[in-house]
């Protein structure tokens, strides 16, 4: 029964205050919500990023064309990355704004590839080729959407079923 009142009626109810409980005071429901979001997104960025290592395994040729799957879910990955990443910095998001910012950013950074900054970047540093990619390809715009799209239908489903309160608070 005690479940089922809100906190500070089930506070009353066991006479417990927050200075008197053995392990310490309560921390701000907030808080805990914000460092449990930011865990898990930094999870599944670790997943994400694992099986993009995995699909790709250097089997990318770009002269012959083949390797077009590894590719292809390689940019879906690092649009699914991209989409954590924003959550992670701000967990308090709306989906559709988490989605449109990491859709943003992903074809920004296809864009970008155009001026053939990236490319001379990426000759001289890993994280940046990881980062901003090297090439343009028309057909990574049509990919990232498809990395975006069910992290967004997720999250929109999480926020449902956990009721008022959205993924990050």
């Amino acid at each position: 029964k005690l479940s089922r009142l809100p906190v500070p009626c089930a506070r009353a109810a066991t006479g417990l205050q927050d200075r008197e409980r053995p392990w310490g005071p309560r921390l701000p429901r907030v808080v805990f919500t914000h460092l449990r979001v930011r865990l898990l997104m930094l999870a599944a960025a670790a997943a994400f990023l694992g099986v993009a290592l995995l699909f790709r395994g250097g089997s990318v040729d770009p002269a012959t064309g083949s390797g077009r799957v590894e590719q292809y879910s390689g940019s879906a990955l690092y649009a699914s990355l991209i989409y954590v990443g924003v959550l992670f910095l701000w967990p308090r998001l709306s989906p559709w704004m988490a989605g449109g910012l990491a859709l943003a950013w992903c074809w920004g950074a296809e864009c970008f590839q155009l001026t053939g900054i990236p490319a001379d970047l990426s000759e001289h540093s890993l994280l940046s080729r990881l980062v901003l990619g090297n090439k343009f390809d028309p057909v990574d715009m049509v990919w990232y959407p498809v990395g975006i799209v069910p992290l967004v239908v997720l999250h929109l489903l999480v926020k449902k079923f956990r009721g008022r309160c959205r993924i990050g608070g």
